[in-house]
């Protein structure tokens, strides 16, 4: 009698801590695809591998597409989805009209249809792509569960305050990445992601113009000639290094070469400083902290059941089956 009486209290207490968590947290599990589709993950890098290769630039573009879709509205692949007609997606908004990587999450996506049709969602293959395409360029490697759901909604207007603008300064970062549970460590080995990719002029031209104090004058007159040449389709590293995934962002945030307003921030601001610092001289530690951040924001509002499916096409939702 005694042993029911405790199975039912366990079993209350599973309840209990299941209605706790929330909508927004999803059961990820590392074989989630191992009945179904086991080879999910090695088709995932295969493709992966072979885009990097050929092309390094692709890193920073799948890391980002994994970040702006996660940051608004959730994991959930939404920022892949085409817009209705008559209607704007999420690509189709200012801040994503540089995204780059679709057509390598379409062919990731077409090889898994044709493998294993229906099982594996395009919010898994955003992350699992972004892991490796960090891995592919020298970044760590870190676990990603998978479990997550594509999302049905996918509207322009849902990331004008949901993305981090690049005139940020580090208070206004902590608050917002807050906002999803993230700490300041958290914030800042995020932001390192900056070592891969390139920015365009009109996010780092007011920085030349209003930041001369932040600014290494040498570094500020190759940007003003850059732009003046290029115009705002003109771009710039983050970094020297930018195909490869190490700690020389945050060495060239304590030079003073950070490209954007809210990456130099994070060397100016006494509540970040200290963790650029860190970074800068450990790039292990760097790392670890980077792979604790991706595995927190590849958990950002899930989408369990009947609010999320697994689409066929990463362009488009599902056709009702009624």
């Amino acid at each position: 009698m005694g042993a029911v009486k405790n199975l039912v209290k366990l079993l209350i207490l599973v309840e209990v801590a299941v209605a706790l968590a929330g909508p927004g947290v999803a059961a990820l599990s590392m074989d989630y695809y191992g009945m179904n589709c086991p080879f999910a993950e090695y088709i995932v890098r295969s493709v992966v591998s072979e885009a990097v290769m050929g092309d390094p630039t692709l890193a920073a573009g799948l890391l980002r597409l994994h970040f702006h879709d996660c940051f608004v509205q959730g994991c959930d692949a939404s920022v892949l989805l085409d817009a209705a007609p008559g209607s704007k997606a999420e690509k189709d908004a200012l801040a994503n009209k540089s995204l780059r990587g679709f057509e390598v999450i379409d062919k990731i996506k077409d090889t898994l249809e044709a493998q294993c049709p229906g099982v594996v969602t395009c919010a898994d293959i955003l992350a699992l792509a972004a892991r490796d395409a960090v891995l592919m360029v020298g970044g760590p490697y870190y676990d990603v569960p998978q479990g997550r759901r594509d999302g049905r909604r996918s509207v322009d207007t849902d990331t004008l305050t949901a993305l981090p603008s690049p005139f940020l300064n580090a208070s206004a970062l902590i608050t917002l990445f807050g906002t999803h549970g993230f700490n300041v460590q958290d914030m800042v080995a995020l932001s390192g992601g900056h070592t891969l990719g390139v920015a365009h002029c009109p996010s780092f031209t007011p920085r030349l113009k209003f930041e001369a104090s932040t600014l290494d004058a040498g570094f500020a007159s190759s940007l003003a000639a850059t732009c003046s040449k290029g115009g705002d389709s003109a771009s710039a590293t983050f970094d020297r290094t930018s195909t490869a995934f190490d700690g020389v962002y945050f060495k060239e945030l304590q030079q003073r070469r950070g490209l954007l307003s809210s990456d130099q921030t994070l060397y100016e601001s006494p509540e970040t400083q200290r963790l650029v610092n860190m970074f800068a001289m450990n790039q292990g530690y760097f790392f670890y902290a980077f792979a604790q951040g991706m595995g927190k924001m590849g958990q950002i509002d899930l989408k369990e059941g009947d609010r999320g499916e697994v689409r066929k096409s990463c362009r488009v939702v599902n056709k009702p089956s009624w």
